[in-house]
């Protein structure tokens, strides 16, 4: 996301790393879903031991809410330090929706057996489908799925207020109230996932077999639900979460095979040192790129002055961003080399 997020160029950008203008899904699309679903991993690995005795609960619980908290002020001092003002300022967000959907699942995962968790999977994403086709938008009378006219959106005007939203005409936002339900659902995949690849009664060949074979039918199964209610990062549709869910899920069988069994572990370090401090590395990339703009040579920017006069306009651009990558990468490489990890 630091690569997408920050191009030299935003008039110039290689298709695979632009989100979808509405239904589809590119690579980028995917980015947001596996953290998601990472982070439902991640709980099991977190909070199984504590998770059995239910008298931790109280405290685990506290624990998630003081986390969400935190991430949510966080978003929105970055924003405020960026643009001053109440006025303006977005109420949803990535930052957000990672805090809502991270305390939701701690709780559901406390609180429910595996079965009731996989019922709820399937009840919210069938909910969802039926909410956004067929209940109608108190503003026209009818369902719809487009930007500004689906229940979410209207949702989202009446909690939020226009003047909270991300959209350049502030009529919705992709990181919406009723889209963290589906979202909830990411994150239990996550949960799925994790507490199979936690069971002691399989082995580790039989537990990537059946990571593969999940993660490609629900691939599949994504698809075949796209041609009637569209794949759609925005809307974060039901097909949406099974798609990127599925890959997702083919991701970590592949990482676990490659790693855990067959123990090809070096050439991870580098994506270690970002993923043990990744609310850091997250953060700057907002901070870094906005001061980085602000300096000129000669009155140039340094995008101008060192990249745009050596590469073709879409070259230039990404390699400014893969520049910030870097950059940002060697300052996480120290902390690791360190074992500090900056953490909520």
């Amino acid at each position: 996301m630091i690569l997408v997020n920050n191009p030299g160029d935003w008039g110039h950008i290689y298709a695979p790393l632009e989100h979808s203008v509405w239904n589809g899904c590119t690579p980028t699309d995917l980015i947001f879903p596996f953290f998601l679903f990472i982070v439902g991993v991640s709980i099991v690995y977190a909070m199984e031991t504590k998770a059995a005795v239910v008298s931790n609960h109280p405290k685990i619980i506290w624990g998630a809410l003081r986390r969400s908290v935190i991430l949510i002020i966080i978003s929105l001092i970055t924003q405020l330090l960026f643009h001053p003002g109440f006025a303006h300022l977005r109420f949803p967000g990535v930052l957000q929706r990672i805090a809502v959907v991270y305390f939701i699942c701690t709780i559901i995962y406390l609180k429910t057996s595996q079965k009731t968790r996989d019922w709820l999977i399937v009840i919210l994403l069938i909910g969802y489908y039926v909410v956004l086709n067929f209940v109608p938008v108190p503003d026209t009378g009818h369902a719809s799925l487009e930007p500004a006219a689906n229940i979410g959106a209207w949702l989202d005007r009446t909690v939020f207020t226009t003047n909270h939203l991300w959209s350049e005409s502030h009529t919705w936002d992709p990181e919406g109230l009723l889209g963290t339900l589906p979202a909830i659902v990411t994150g239990l995949i996550g949960i799925r996932v994790g507490s199979w690849l936690k069971r002691k009664d399989r082995d580790d060949n039989v537990k990537v077999s059946w990571l593969l074979t999940y993660g490609v039918l629900a691939i599949v199964t994504g698809l075949i639900w796209g041609l009637f209610f569209p794949i759609n990062k925005a809307l974060w549709t039901s097909s949406y979460v099974l798609y990127a869910g599925g890959w997702a899920i083919v991701g970590l069988g592949i990482c676990y095979w490659l790693i855990d069994v067959q123990g090809y572990k070096k050439w991870a370090s580098p994506f270690v040192a970002f993923g043990v401090n990744a609310l850091p590395a997250y953060i700057l990339s907002n901070y870094i790129p906005h001061y980085l703009n602000k300096l000129k040579f000669g009155g140039a920017t340094i995008y101008q002055t060192l990249y745009a006069p050596y590469f073709s306009p879409f070259n230039a651009s990404v390699a400014s961003a893969v520049v910030l990558v870097l950059l940002i990468w060697l300052l996480m490489w120290i902390l690791y080399l360190r074992k500090i990890i900056i953490k909520v």
